[in-house]
């Protein structure tokens, strides 16, 4: 995770230094990204002041080690640091009550990837059509992906959202993937079979985009989830007054100890790997499929098996960011990726503008973003059309009030405007100077 940061936050113009005791993993990240490393242990005060943490505007704690990064990041806060975030494993560090503990002793934000990581499988399974769903402006706007099947209305249609003269649009497609490429859709594009489209819609236009796709929404009653990982129990304990959950777990002590917390799923001690035995478990029953293991190989195995046994909604876990195109390009509908929850959390504490919320996305190279527009920005300055936004930027929506618009060429932006936007990653902090 740290490596993932590293590499990202050093691609956008960043000074970064790492912090890690083992000088093998830093000649690693050294070599993937252009950073300063150190090497010694965070939760001490002579490494945080040899890596000038002083001078730091953000310190980020992600040590597999949830203590050591509490330490690491109180410590850093208390040296000077600009802001101190720190990855946790507790839910309860995130209670109210407890936040403002965190808060008086210096740690300005805490994340726990699991918890969100387990919130976007939850969501998905209320969308089944998609492969990735965002809320966005407490929920008057999300963005929506999902693969053009060859019953779609879409294929061979020109794009909207160019001109004015139309009735007012109910979505705009942000971005296509094609051929493992992302493209910023100009005038004059087309949609084609197989693509996987981005789209921005109101909240009342979202059943309508799903139907688009040339897929229908499943209703999920049965569910089966294979790993007794934090994500599979949070998955698990959110669902199972809701939903027939079976939990599938190798390791018989887990199984035993699964089966005493969670009292309305049927805990399954069994290779999720063994076909056969997944098989008798009533894997080919199934809605929905989440394979969240800790590791990637068996999750993608797991989740090819139940594409190929009729499951209809399968999601899978995949750490391995070079695996991720592979497990697509196989069928699997959905991957989950801590790094890039985890990037998600922290990116907007890079950014200069104010930035609500922002959204890694897993099948292509791009972010969405939502900033709340400052007066005298450039933004407010003229049409959309002629804004002069880079070539890999598309507004999708804007929230005013309580009005929801979904972006029009023609449309002017005012100030402390929601805006939500789609750019890949050379554009953000240009995009992100147009709002300021």
């Amino acid at each position: 995770m740290g490596s993932h940061l590293a590499r990202m936050l050093s691609g956008n113009g960043h000074d970064i230094t790492v912090i890690d005791s083992d000088p093998k993993q830093l000649a690693e990240v050294a070599s993937l990204a252009d950073v300063i490393t150190v090497e010694g242990d965070s939760t001490t005060f002579a490494v945080l002041r040899k890596a000038s943490v002083r001078k730091c505007d953000l310190f980020i704690a992600v040590n597999h080690e949830e203590n050591d990064n509490i330490v690491a990041a109180m410590l850093a806060k208390q040296l000077g640091a600009g802001k101190s975030i720190a990855r946790i494993d507790n839910n309860e560090y995130l209670e109210p009550n407890n936040k403002e503990l965190f808060i008086g002793v210096g740690i300005d934000y805490l994340f726990y990837p699991e918890k969100v990581a387990a919130q976007e499988v939850i969501n998905l399974l209320g969308h089944t059509s998609t492969t990735e769903y965002v809320d966005f402006s407490g929920g008057r706007l999300s963005l929506a992906v999902f693969r053009l099947e060859p019953a779609s209305p879409l294929a061979g249609q020109f794009l909207s959202g160019f001109d004015g003269d139309d009735a007012p649009l109910d979505y705009r497609t942000v971005a296509i993937s094609r051929g493992g490429e992302t493209i910023i859709p100009q005038r004059g594009e087309v949609y084609a079979e197989g693509d996987v489209v981005y789209v921005i819609a109101r909240r009342d236009a979202v059943r309508e985009v799903m139907e688009l796709s040339g897929q229908s929404n499943i209703q999920i009653k049965n569910l089966m989830i294979l790993g007794g990982s934090r994500i599979g129990i949070r998955v698990a304990t959110e669902l199972q007054n809701e939903l027939n959950i079976k939990l599938v777990d190798y390791n018989a002590e887990k199984a035993y100890r699964l089966a005493e917390t969670l009292d309305r799923t049927l805990i399954i001690n069994e290779d999720g790997r063994n076909t056969e035995a997944m098989m008798e478990e009533g894997l080919s029953n199934m809605d929905a499929f989440v394979a969240v293991t800790g590791r990637s190989e068996t999750n993608i195995l797991a989740a090819m098996l139940a594409k190929r046994m009729g499951v209809k909604k399968v999601i899978a876990e995949v750490e391995n960011l070079n695996y991720i195109h592979l497990a697509e390009s196989i069928g699997i509908d959905t991957i989950i990726n801590k790094k890039l929850v985890t990037a998600s959390n922290i990116f907007r504490f890079t950014m200069s503008t104010d930035v609500q919320a922002i959204k890694c996305l897993t099948g292509c190279d791009a972010e969405v973003l939502e900033f709340i527009v400052r007066p005298n920005s450039p933004a407010t300055k003229g049409r959309i059309g002629e804004l002069g936004l880079p070539s890999g930027a598309i507004i999708g929506g804007i929230v005013r009030g309580d009005k929801v618009f979904i972006a029009e060429d023609s449309m002017s932006i005012v100030p402390y405007d929601r805006v939500v936007v789609f750019a890949m990653p050379s554009s953000v902090q240009a995009v992100g100077n147009f709002f300021n």
